[in-house]
């Protein structure tokens, strides 16, 4: 057992340590990973999931948390959200990053009407993203009262990853706010970015 230390640590250092730590273990183990928020511990858990490993969370105090992630051989063989990444042979992986609520820069009324209509004409292409990431002032669109929450969940209802940077929700003070898909790290937006063959930024 491999025991790792990220109390105080922000995102996405808990995921870093965690993943070094699932390599040394060489195909099999358990590793702990001590965390002081609730995010930590839901970034864990989707990093094990990625990586075909179980996790149980467990809250030790008002600000103390302990991540089991349980490695087996599976994990060696990374996976994208808990299933097989599949790419049609001649289709490339798009993903499309929204940075902003906003779509290009003049009058934001007109920013945030264009933001609404890229993402309903996204819904229509015959080639859909693998994945859509909401971060800093983008992080407002997957939330309560977003215009464009009816049209983000039709993305993910035809299997587009919908992911939010979970340090912009805090900042933001919405983390409880989260109306569509699935709260996200520095680490996985990186990982997403650098994994794809075109990276969309409205």
């Amino acid at each position: 057992m491999i025991r790792v230390d990220a109390m105080g640590d922000a995102c996405p250092i808990p995921v870093v340590k965690a993943k070094k730590a699932i390599k040394e273990l060489g195909g099999s183990g358990v590793v702990e990973v001590l965390v002081d928020n609730s995010i930590a511990v839901e970034n864990l858990t989707k990093l094990a999931k990625s990586l075909n490993c179980t996790a149980a969370a467990e809250k030790k105090g008002e600000a103390e948390y302990c991540v089991k992630i349980t490695v087996g051989e599976a994990a060696a063989q990374p996976e994208v959200g808990g299933e097989a990444c599949y790419v049609p042979a001649g289709k490339k992986r798009i993903v499309v990053a929204m940075a902003s609520g906003k779509m290009g820069e003049g009058n934001d009324e007109l920013g945030a009407v264009l933001a609404k209509g890229f993402l309903f004409a996204l819904t229509q292409q015959e080639q859909l993203p693998e994945a859509v990431l909401f971060y800093n002032g983008g992080a407002t669109l997957t939330t309560e009262g977003s215009p464009a929450l009816e049209d983000i969940r039709t993305l993910e209802a035809q299997g587009v990853e919908i992911l939010t940077c979970g340090t912009c929700l805090n900042y933001y003070g919405l983390s409880d706010k989260l109306a569509v898909g699935g709260v996200t790290n520095m680490y996985v937006i990186v990982e997403k970015l650098t994994g794809a063959d075109l990276v969309i930024r409205p």
